[in-house]
């Protein structure tokens, strides 16, 4: 498996290298990122809780970037996996063979990021640096596996096509629970009865990871509904090709606005407990963490934006050749990340604001709703706005990949 995995490398092109790079420095500062956090999260102290996970928050957009970046060029990878499958390679084969990939690569990179940790952390506990660096690796292999799932079903490239599906009711459930164990780690922190001092971090974390999953899932039925409304409503040319392309194929930009909508989600919730007072110095770390992670999830949006004009370039390249302008479809691009970032970064911070507001009820006062409510209206125009600047950004790209030589691509 290793010999053929270093023949298909040989010939990998310069997208299939700049994915491999992404991955490997993507694993390195997931590991760095959660190392620093565990040896810094103290739940005895709520500065030193809330600087470990602002820490420990940095590293969730990381991994989206990680998971989106295994999915660049996956036309041409899946050309690649169809050709062994042609050749006799077994779907169980192929799948290893992915996962092969994607764990050696997070393995290399996330062993990158436990050296440095461990050079700027001399004295701090290495304890924690292999489990990091297993679960990082697991992580990995997972996303490479996922990622030609496609070519195990079929090896010759049939379309099956399903009709879209709203949302389920395990998919509401999870945005539930997400938020109900986020709202219990943060209520009982420093005194939670399971697991000691560190029951509230895995509380938080398992909230943080259920709410990913079930934002995820139900942000697909969230971007279609709008998509589905602003493409009846609308007469202009270039808003109602956008609607459609987004309503589409809703699930990429729910997957790749995730993590957006989880800065969004935890950067209005800060706000809202930021409204009382103390620890402005934690709260100011907090701060810094969004800003980076709202960075890292603009990349995440660049790869996205990336693999989907790969992936329908010749589509653009027709569009071209039948007339339609660059510059429309620039704007189409810019329109299909407003429909998408709207309701989706709406949605996630009046959720982040009533998960603070609720189990505080009893002592939030009036006055702390205003600084909540411009937060949670800030947070919502960072997110939509830097959706819109990465399609923005990628208007060269586009003019690259709607050539007419794409036609014969």
């Amino acid at each position: 498996m290793i010999t053929i995995l270093r023949l298909l490398n040989r010939r990998r092109s310069r997208i299939d290298r700049v994915r491999a790079r992404l991955i490997a420095a993507g694993a390195g500062a997931a590991t760095f990122l959660v190392c620093t956090a565990v040896s810094l999260a103290d739940f005895d102290d709520e500065g030193g809780s809330l600087t470990g996970l602002a820490l420990a928050l940095l590293a969730l957009p990381v991994a989206g970037l990680v998971h989106q970046a295994n999915r660049l060029a996956t036309a041409t990878r899946e050309r690649r996996l169809a050709g062994l499958r042609l050749a006799g390679a077994t779907p169980g084969e192929v799948r290893r063979l992915g996962a092969l990939e994607g764990g050696l690569l997070a393995l290399g990179g996330s062993a990158a990021g436990a050296a440095v940790y461990a050079l700027t952390h001399l004295a701090g506990p290495l304890e924690q640096v292999p489990v990091v660096i297993a679960g990082v690796t697991l992580g990995g292999a997972l996303s490479g596996a996922r990622a030609g799932r496609h070519v195990v079903a079929s090896p010759l490239g049939v379309v099956r096509r399903s009709r879209l599906r709203g949302p389920r009711v395990r998919d509401l459930l999870l945005v539930v629970a997400g938020v109900g164990l986020f709202a219990l780690g943060g209520v009982f922190k420093g005194r939670f009865a399971l697991g000691g001092a560190y029951g509230a971090a895995v509380v938080i974390a398992a909230g943080m990871a259920f709410l990913l999953f079930g934002t995820t899932l139900a942000a697909t039925w969230l971007i279609r509904a709008y998509a589905r409304r602003v493409g009846r409503r609308t007469e202009s040319p270039e808003v109602l090709l956008a609607a459609r392309l987004v309503e589409a194929d809703p699930r990429a930009w729910a997957r790749a606005l995730s993590v957006v909508s989880l800065t969004v989600f935890i950067g209005a919730a800060a706000g809202a407990q930021q409204a009382g007072p103390g620890y402005h110095q934690a709260h100011a770390l907090v701060d810094l963490a969004l800003l980076v992670a709202l960075a890292t999830s603009a990349a995440a949006l660049v790869v996205h934006q990336a693999e989907e004009l790969l992936d329908r370039r010749r589509s653009f390249a027709a569009l071209v050749a039948s007339g339609v302008p660059a510059r429309a479809l620039g704007g189409v691009l810019v329109r299909q990340a407003l429909i998408a970032a709207l309701p989706v970064c709406a949605s996630a911070a009046v959720l982040g604001v009533v998960v603070v507001i609720v189990p505080l009820l009893g002592v939030y006062q009036v006055q702390w709703l205003g600084w909540a409510a411009a937060r949670a209206v800030a947070m919502t125009g960072i997110g939509v706005l830097a959706a819109m600047l990465v399609a923005l950004a990628a208007r060269p790209m586009l003019r690259e990949t709607s050539r007419l030589e794409q036609l014969r691509a």
